[in-house]
């Protein structure tokens, strides 16, 4: 359910969305973060495991702010479509609810599902896909 009707997003979209975080996102960059999939509405994102965004544990797991950052990250670019000028308009994160369920041990995997598309007000709701320290995939 959407008040506003999404723009199409060109095919080249992906490169282009990639190449800019890389050039102008220096802590998306520095995180590693990778764009997957973006389409009108969804958002899928990575962000590798490294050592260097883990907890002190053993083994060792992903912090949790590196995977709040990228549910944020997702979930705002998938609502990119709706803005009025997708790629100059400013937005903003008002509300970021997380609920940890399994700690994450591998790449982190984000994909946003836009639930709705107001004049002001857009939500989207991100699910994290990673593997946990017994190997197992966990959301």
């Amino acid at each position: 359910m959407s008040d506003v009707e999404p723009h199409d997003v060109p095919d080249e979209a992906v490169a282009m969305l990639q190449e800019y975080l890389e050039d102008e996102h220096t802590f998306l960059s520095w995180l590693g973060f990778t764009v997957e999939e973006f389409e009108a509405g969804r958002m899928v994102g990575t962000i590798p495991f490294d050592e260097k965004l883990t907890n002190p544990t053993e083994p060792p797991t992903v912090q949790g702010g590196v995977a709040s950052t990228l549910i944020d990250v997702v979930g705002g670019i998938a609502l990119r479509p709706y803005l009025a000028d997708p790629v100059e308009d400013d937005m903003a994160t008002i509300n970021l609810t997380v609920n940890y369920l399994r700690p994450a041990a591998g790449d982190l995997t984000a994909t946003a599902e836009v639930v709705r598309a107001g004049n002001s007000v857009g939500v989207s709701a991100v699910e994290v896909e990673s593997a946990t320290p017994a190997g197992e995939t966990a959301l």
